[in-house]
């Protein structure tokens, strides 16, 4: 198991290094999309001025940089695998004047924080990728002082993301997809009913809350949506990696077709839910 979790972990950092440009590019469309989720998710955390803040998982820098605004003389360290997503982070960062904030490339199971140091530590739609769950959980909750909250945000149920399984089920038609094991890292691991309360309290975690968040991801056009998905969404760019220029041109023209669908008021409008869930450290 240790050797798969090193190469998945491995394979993680180079795909989001890469893809740290599209995030880059598209900062304030997800800005707005993941807005609600970050807003949420911070609410629960119940910061105060002077709490110091963990965020694993950190990529770009969301909802890090908002919890550094209402920290001012606290501090948030933004903890990332992807050195070129935290890059992405450090821009944004100096670009607000934020002086408050740190960046530390890692891996999410095994943090290189002290016992006991951090008033708050969240993880926002990163867990579900980790290789082992349970491992970064320890380790959140290591690094949590007692009484503090820990969270996390993962994405809810395939049936209520229209935004990723409208894209993804149709290469999976085109293409013959392996099936991935229970467990493994994806999209919607975390999303059956009670999963994320669970691990929280088998972390050890009391208080938890667990709460459901809806928004839409909203386009503007077919085209638009294209372009972002497969600029920020590695799920699809690897699944249309191996796909052949037919392929993907069937693909795109089904994609198209279907997203006539959620056509409103001159927009794409893709229903997307996460759940919000938090505990206290005892």
């Amino acid at each position: 198991m240790l050797a798969s979790a090193d190469r998945i972990r491995e394979e993680q950092r180079l795909i989001w290094d890469e893809f740290s440009a599209g995030w880059r590019k598209w900062d304030a469309e997800l800005l707005r999309w993941h807005a609600p989720f970050g807003e949420a998710l911070l609410r629960e955390l119940r910061l105060r001025p002077a709490s110091w803040v963990l965020d694993v998982g950190a990529g770009s820098g969301e909802p890090g940089l908002d919890a550094a605004g209402q920290v001012p003389d606290g501090r948030v360290v933004l903890a990332d695998i992807s050195a070129g997503m935290l890059g992405v982070a450090r821009e944004k960062a100096a670009a607000r004047g934020l002086h408050n904030v740190d960046f530390e490339v890692c891996d999410a199971a095994a943090l290189p924080f002290a016992d006991n140091m951090f008033d708050a530590v969240y993880c926002r739609f990163g867990l579900m990728f980790f290789p082992v769950m349970s491992a970064a959980m320890r380790e959140m909750v290591r690094a949590a002082k007692p009484g503090a909250r820990v969270g996390a945000v993962v994405w809810g149920r395939a049936a209520e993301n229209p935004w990723a399984t409208l894209i993804l089920g149709t290469i999976a038609r085109h293409r013959e997809l392996p099936i991935p094991s229970a467990g493994s890292p994806g999209l919607f691991r975390c999303a059956p009913a009670g999963f994320m309360t669970r691990m929280f309290h088998e972390a050890g975690l009391a208080e938890v809350t667990e709460d459901k968040v809806s928004t839409e991801l909203v386009r503007e056009s077919p085209e638009d949506y294209w372009a972002f998905m497969t600029e920020i969404a590695t799920t699809v760019a690897m699944g249309l990696a191996k796909a052949d220029d037919a392929s993907k041109a069937l693909i795109r023209s089904d994609v198209f077709a279907l997203l006539g669908r959620y056509e409103h008021d001159g927009a794409i409008r893709l229903r997307s839910t996460a759940t919000v869930v938090a505990g206290t450290k005892v």
